[in-house]
């Protein structure tokens, strides 16, 4: 393990040590004094609604052995109380946090992947460090912490591991440029170039852009595309001659290809030419949009020259972070596919798909609003409204200012059993008196919409008493 002690944070930052031992150790970092651990080092991170530096006592008191706090006034007193801990004084903890990440990443010669795109990061991010995991020690992205904070503190927990896998999420120009120039990543994945944040961005054009910042962090990375997106194949045909490219894909020719594809509701199979031998491969997940995700694991680990056992084996185990495409079978046989973590355009079309793929269930959307879109909005609820239609889903559920135009282009498409709702639980009144045996209700939209609480609504047993309310 790389160590670092506190000598090491107080050079790198700038800071000045109040209380404390510059020879003291530190190994785990944290920005939450609810999860504060025996000696843990706090970072006091200060946003727009919240000022952690205001907790530093209590990290203190709940075990911290160092905190790193900015513009605080420190008495004699608290000098004397906490001359046990090791206090340390910066002018910006936030710029604290991104110096002392660089300096962990620093010291690991291992490989380094990050992953962004439109859609896609979080779910490639579990398939990709599965796979990895089998040859390396794998440290990755937990849930969504994909961030400027998050991500510097997932780097500050590497310990032992051979390897990193770090997901980079963005809403506007110069996010990802920041997060490469402290993660400093060898591998770069590119999932796609599609309409999420358009309404900051303007176009996806300048979205490709603004995710093109993550080959920034180092000269010459290994860079991994999604050759079927439109915008990436352009990009590549263009820059294949000065970038480190490997490509994946289904539709276009690419370095690794899905051949004979199989899908089904609850998997999916295919084969793919993997050194020189074609080899079966299976998803535990299904919709095309999966197959896409194993296609770059099997490209990223055959760089990584990781056996092909080993491959397939990471993919068929891999787990999906919690609400990205989470399904559960309920008791009364109805099924819920809980994918309502985020929303856009081309996460709606590949998750609507993915319900058409049950071809033996009614299938039922509940579909809410897709955030960030601007101007682009209202043409974008059109299309998944065009999608449901196309789909040929049986019932289509809506809620939110947005949500309308899907369900008008939906009816304009001669699609029949269409709702429109106040509220969540006029939603889940329908639900209780019209779900059945067979069915299976898919709960999408953006984050803000909170439709994952509508899935832990009807998973429980007394949803289904008559006398039940949604608080």
């Amino acid at each position: 393990m790389e160590e670092l002690y506190v000598k090491d944070l107080i050079e790198v930052t700038k800071g000045e040590k109040i209380t404390g031992s510059e020879e003291l150790k530190v190994e785990n970092f944290s920005k939450d004094t609810r999860e504060i651990k025996e000696d843990d080092t706090y970072i006091g991170i200060k946003g727009k609604n919240f000022d952690g530096n205001q907790f530093w006592e209590e990290a203190l008191k709940k075990g911290a052995s160092c905190v790193i706090v900015e513009n605080l006034e420190i008495t004699e007193e608290q000098k004397r109380k906490y001359n046990n801990k090791t206090i340390i004084k910066v002018e910006n903890t936030l710029e604290a946090l991104y110096k002392i990440a660089k300096l962990k990443r620093n010291k690991y010669n291992i490989p380094v992947i990050a992953i962004t795109g439109s859609v896609g990061k979080t779910s490639t991010k579990d398939i990709v460090a599965k796979v990895v995991s089998q040859k390396y020690y794998t440290l990755k992205t937990e849930g969504n912490n994909n961030n400027n904070i998050g991500l510097p503190f997932t780097i500050l927990k590497l310990k032992e591991h051979e390897a990193l896998v770090v997901e980079m999420g963005m809403n506007h120009f110069g996010e990802i440029s920041l997060l490469t120039s402290i993660a400093k990543p060898n591998i770069c994945i590119i999932t796609n170039i599609g309409t999420s944040h358009i309404g900051n961005l303007g176009s996806r054009e300048n979205i490709l852009q603004a995710k093109l910042e993550i080959l920034e962090g180092t000269k010459n990375p290994l860079v991994i595309i999604n050759n079927d997106n439109d915008l990436l194949h352009s990009w590549y045909k263009e820059n294949k001659e000065k970038w480190n490219i490997k490509t994946y894909g289904i539709k276009n020719k690419s370095d690794f290809n899905a051949q004979n594809i199989e899908l089904n509701g609850d998997s999916s199979k295919f084969i793919c030419d993997i050194k020189g031998k074609k080899e079966k491969i299976i998803v535990p997940v299904g919709g095309e949009h999966f197959i896409l995700n194993s296609l770059c694991a099997v490209t990223l680990a055959t760089e990584l020259k990781i056996d092909s056992k080993d491959i397939i084996e990471g993919i068929e185990k891999f787990e999906l972070t919690q609400k990205r495409m989470d399904i559960k079978q309920l008791k009364n046989g109805i099924k819920v596919i809980n994918d309502a973590y985020n929303a856009s355009f081309e996460a709606m079309q590949a998750t609507l798909k993915y319900l058409s793929e049950f071809k033996n269930n009614r299938k039922i959307a509940v579909l809410g609003d897709m955030f960030e879109l601007g101007e682009f909005s209202e043409d974008l609820h059109r299309k998944v409204g065009m999608e449901v239609a196309k789909n040929k889903i049986d019932t289509l559920i809506c809620m939110g200012e947005n949500s309308k135009y899907i369900a008008k282009e939906a009816k304009k498409m001669r699609m029949e059993n269409i709702y429109q709702f106040n509220n969540k639980q006029e939603i889940l009144d329908f639900l209780r008196k019209n779900l059945k045996e067979g069915d299976i209700v898919l709960f999408k939209a953006s984050n803000g919409m909170k439709f994952f609480e509508l899935s832990k609504e009807i998973e429980k047993e007394e949803f289904w008493n008559k006398t039940y309310e949604y608080n």
